[in-house]
């Protein structure tokens, strides 16, 4: 069973898991050629992710689903 993810969840001072994936996305979109694996992924988002530098495990699971479904694959 896929687990949801909860885009209306408080991360820090009044942003939401939905607001660092807004903030992300572009970037993301222009780079994620580069990530080949979940790890390298969680990195990049702790990496570029505005004000807060840590872990937020719903941001990287978007993220990791929106890399599987560009190529296809659902290994990373």
């Amino acid at each position: 069973m896929a687990t949801t993810i909860n885009y209306n969840k408080h991360i820090w001072e009044g942003w939401t898991v939905q607001d660092f994936i807004n903030e992300l996305e572009i970037q993301f979109d222009a780079f994620s050629y580069n990530l080949k694996t979940k790890d390298e992924i969680k990195r990049w988002c702790m990496d570029n992710q505005p004000y807060y530098k840590k872990y937020i495990p719903d941001v990287v699971k978007y993220f990791v689903k929106k890399k599987q479904d560009a190529i296809g694959k659902a290994v990373l």
